[in-house]
C-alpha cells in the first residue's frame, strides 16, 4: 500500500487561485430555505468605496439651492372665450329674436356684444365689425333723407342723421332689442351679454374728419362755423372734431399707438350708450358680412329707419319772414305778401289772428297767433316749412342699384341748397 502525503491532498482539493480584489460593487447573496409558496431569492448590492479617507476629507460637497414653489396660476381672460357661445340661452333668445339669419354663428354674435374696453383685442371685440356697420348705417341714412326731403338744408339734415343713426338712437334700439349690460366684464360672464368698462376708455366709430387748427378758439370763445366748414371739416353729425387730452400727451411723449388700437378720439361721455351703440353697429356689420348688402339694407330699413323722426320740430329760423323773401326771390317768385285771413276776439284778453303768406294770387302758408306780428311771423315759419319739407314719395336710390338685375339708375331731384340768410 502506498502512503498518500497530506499536503498534496490539500493542494489538490484546495484552489491555488489568488483571491481578486473587492471591486466597488460586490453582490451578496443571502440564501434561504424556500418553498414554493415562499418568495426567491433575493440580492443585495452595497457599494464600497475604495478611496481613501484622505481624499473623501478633501471633496466638498455643494448642497443643490432649494427649489422655489412654482404655484400654477392660470390667467384670467378678459372676456368670455368664444367656444362658450354655443351653450348661452341669452345669446341664442337674441339671435332668434333679431330674427337673424342661420349663417351668422352665435360665436359672432358673442363677438359684437364685447366692447373695445372689455377686451382690448382687435379679434376678440366688436371694434372691426362696428366700424363696418357705422359705415353701412350713415351711408343709407343719409341716402333715404336726401332722395326723401331733397330740400332738406345741411344743418337740418346733420341733426335728422344723428336722430336716425346717432348715439342715443342707437341706445334705444338695442335697449329694445332686450340687450343686457353685464355689471363688469370678465371670462365668467355669460356670452349673451354687453360687455364694456366704465373704467377704461373705448373706440369711437366716428373717426373721419379733421381737427381745426382753431378748435381751441372755437371752444373758447364760441366762434360761429360756417356750413362749408362743417362739411368739410366736421364728422357726419357735423359736430366738431376737437382733440381729446390724452390725444395732446401723446404729442407731447411722441408714444407709439399699439395693440391695433387707434389711442385718438378714446374718450367719450357716456361709455354705457357708447357700448349700445356699438352692439347695433357690430349687428349690421356682421350681417353685412355673412349675408351681403341687400340683408343689411333690408335690416337697417327694419330696424332703424322704420322709427319715427318728427323733422318738423327740427328747424329753428331766426329771421323767418327775412329767409322767405330771399326764397321767393331766389325761385324768382312775386315777393310774398302777409294778409289777414280771419281774426276773433281783438278786444278781449285772448285774441287769435289768422294770416297767410300770398305770392301773386298763390297761397304759400298760413298761421296763426295772439297778435298781428306773432301771426304773420307763424305763417312765414310754416311756408318755409312746407317747402323745405317736399317730399317726392318713394323714389329710388342710389343702393337699388347695386344688384345686377337692377333697372337703370335715374338721377334724383336734389335742391340746389338753403337760403343763406
Amino acid at each position: 500500500m502506498k502512503r498518500i502525503r497530506l499536503d498534496r491532498l490539500s493542494s489538490q482539493l484546495l484552489s491555488t487561485a489568488p483571491p481578486r480584489p473587492a471591486s466597488n460593487s460586490t453582490r451578496i447573496c443571502r440564501p434561504t430555505r424556500t418553498s414554493r409558496l415562499q418568495t426567491p431569492l433575493y440580492c443585495q448590492t452595497r457599494w464600497q468605496a475604495t478611496a481613501s479617507e484622505a481624499v473623501l476629507e478633501d471633496l466638498k460637497y455643494e448642497e443643490p439651492p432649494p427649489e422655489e414653489p412654482t404655484e400654477s396660476r392660470r390667467i384670467s381672460l378678459p372676456s368670455p372665450p368664444p367656444e362658450r357661445a354655443v351653450y348661452s340661452a341669452k345669446l341664442a333668445a337674441l339671435h332668434a329674436r333679431l330674427s337673424l339669419s342661420s349663417k351668422i354663428p352665435l360665436q359672432t354674435l358673442a363677438r359684437a356684444l364685447i366692447d373695445p374696453s372689455a377686451d382690448a383685442h382687435p379679434r376678440y371685440n366688436n371694434a372691426n365689425l362696428a366700424f363696418v356697420g357705422a359705415a353701412l348705417l350713415q351711408y343709407h341714412t343719409s341716402e333715404f333723407l336726401i332722395t326723401r326731403y331733397p330740400r332738406l338744408p345741411m344743418a337740418i339734415l346733420f341733426a335728422a342723421m344723428k336722430g336716425y343713426s346717432g348715439v342715443p338712437a342707437l341706445h334705444q334700439i338695442a335697449r329694445a332689442w332686450g340687450v343686457e349690460a353685464a355689471a363688469a366684464p370678465g371670462e365668467e360672464v355669460d356670452p349673451g351679454l354687453l360687455q364694456f368698462s366704465h373704467d377704461k376708455p373705448t373706440v369711437m366709430m366716428n373717426k373721419w374728419g379733421y381737427v381745426r387748427a382753431e378748435s381751441k378758439e372755437l371752444l373758447k370763445y364760441k366762434w360761429r362755423r360756417g356750413m362749408s366748414s362743417r362739411v368739410l371739416y366736421d364728422d357726419a353729425f357735423g359736430e366738431m372734431v376737437s382733440r381729446q387730452p390724452k390725444e395732446q400727451e401723446a404729442e407731447k411723449t411722441e408714444l407709439e399707438v399699439s395693440d391695433a388700437r387707434n389711442k385718438k378720439n378714446l374718450i367719450v361721455e357716456d361709455p354705457e350708450k357708447n357700448a349700445h351703440a356699438n352692439f347695433v353697429r357690430a349687428v349690421i356689420g356682421a350681417i353685412y358680412l355673412y349675408c351681403g348688402r341687400d340683408t343689411a339694407k333690408s335690416f337697417v330699413k327694419a330696424h332703424v329707419l322704420s322709427r319715427k323722426l318728427d323733422i318738423e320740430n327740427l328747424f329753428e329760423f331766426k329771421l323767418p319772414t327775412r329767409e322767405l323773401a330771399r326764397l321767393c326771390a331766389r325761385e324768382n317768385f312775386e315777393a310774398p305778401v302777409a294778409r289777414l285771413l280771419s281774426e276773433t276776439g281783438r278786444l278781449s284778453r285772448t285774441p287769435v289772428f289768422v294770416v297767410g303768406i300770398y305770392s301773386g294770387r298763390d297761397k304759400l302758408g298760413e298761421g296763426a297767433g295772439p297778435s298781428l306780428d306773432a301771426a304773420r311771423i307763424s305763417a312765414a315759419i310754416n311756408t318755409l316749412k312746407s317747402w323745405y319739407l317736399y317730399s317726392p314719395g318713394d323714389v329710388g336710390q342710389p343702393s337699388d342699384t347695386f344688384a345686377e338685375d337692377a333697372t337703370p339708375w335715374k338721377p334724383a331731384y336734389v335742391d340746389i341748397g338753403e337760403i343763406i340768410s
